[in-house]
């Protein structure tokens, strides 16, 4: 079997700035990734790269041609676990690069067996969770105006970014308009420890689920400090990259929070999952800001998370591609009525 592929460089707008404790983004780069088959199956895949994580598109589209020559090398598209580790020995960082052809592949293979990815993969499409709706950091007036506007909306989880002197009032003011919401924070490393300790202990006092990152991810008897002392469970996201951090962080985080962009592919996602749960952890799976071509692959991991904060195409103002449908940030499984990962250009 002969496989031919492509890629295509966009930039998405943002919906609204999007600030966290490291800078603001107006809009998004994506490269979109397409596998085809010679039956006319197309996998598509997404990916958003992170600077943190020192990835840019040019590095993204620079490598991209290593990669698909390993998948136009192979006779058989379904050796999913094979394919991945070649992409990891051929291009060892890079993960979003290699995130959006193992998510194209999924999705090629899903859709030659005529089943969404959910259905492939065995797993149970009721066992669904809401994604939670990231409010960014903005003056305390602005971050109430879009919290008012995401509970109009539906969104009954939302995520609030932190990492100001204005912390504990922007929450106070978000509770007030969203008393009914299901909220946790994001820190994004930008407290010390024993700051982290502090405010935690006062935002427990507004009924929030978890504090995401509160300090830096080098910063390892801190960690254990916060997660010993904290008033409130706490979620590694920039201290969680691979699988082999989990054994890592158990003991100083509650909570795992992966994301395919950083890890590096579907596969190395479930192993994180059940590595995680292994050591007592509970598991999100988060996103950059990306488009459904790589957020709807994630959706379908949802029957296996306690948390989804998958909203990245949700912060867009318009995304080319169609995904699962999420009403009200329900990731609704059942409600796909296509093969694949649902991703298609609308």
């Amino acid at each position: 079997m002969s496989l031919r592929t492509s890629f295509q460089r966009r930039t998405l707008p943002l919906e609204y700035p999007f600030t966290i404790s490291r800078g603001t983004k107006t809009e998004t780069e994506t490269v979109t990734v397409h596998i085809e088959d010679d039956e006319g199956n197309v996998g598509i895949g997404g990916a958003g790269p992170s600077e943190h994580y020192g990835e840019t598109l040019d590095t993204v589209e620079a490598l991209l041609p290593d990669l698909l020559a390993v998948v136009e090398d192979e006779d058989d598209p379904q050796q999913l676990a094979r394919i991945e580790r070649r992409l990891r020995e051929t291009v060892e960082r890079n993960p979003s690069a290699r995130c959006a052809v193992s998510i194209a592949l999924h999705d090629l293979v899903a859709k030659r067996h005529d089943e969404p990815l959910y259905r492939y993969w065995g797993l149970d499409p009721e066992e669904t969770i809401q994604s939670s709706y990231t409010i960014g950091i903005d003056d305390t007036e602005t971050m109430r105006e879009k919290t008012e506007t995401a509970v109009e909306r539906g969104y009954g989880t939302l995520k609030v970014k932190l990492g100001t002197d204005r912390d504990i009032e922007i929450i106070r003011t978000l509770r007030e308009v969203a008393p009914d919401a299901r909220l946790y924070v994001d820190a994004n490393e930008a407290w010390t420890p024993r700051e982290a300790v502090s405010k935690i202990d006062r935002l427990a006092e507004f009924d929030l689920e978890f504090v995401e990152q509160p300090i830096p991810a080098e910063n390892v008897e801190g960690q254990r400090f916060v997660y010993e002392n904290a008033a409130l469970p706490i979620a590694a996201d920039e201290s969680c990259i691979t699988v082999d951090d989990v054994p890592q962080i158990a003991g100083r985080y509650d909570i795992a929070n992966l994301k395919l962009m950083k890890c590096g592919g579907l596969q190395e996602a479930t192993r994180i999952i059940h590595t995680a749960r292994a050591h007592g952890m509970q598991v999100m799976c988060g996103c950059m800001n990306e488009s459904n071509a790589s957020i709807a692959a994630a959706c379908h991991l949802a029957p296996i998370l306690d948390y989804a904060d998958l909203d990245g195409s949700l912060l867009l103002a318009e995304d080319p591609y169609d995904g699962v449908p999420m009403p009200n940030g329900t990731i609704d499984l059942a409600a796909l009525d296509v093969p694949g990962t649902g991703a298609r250009l609308e």
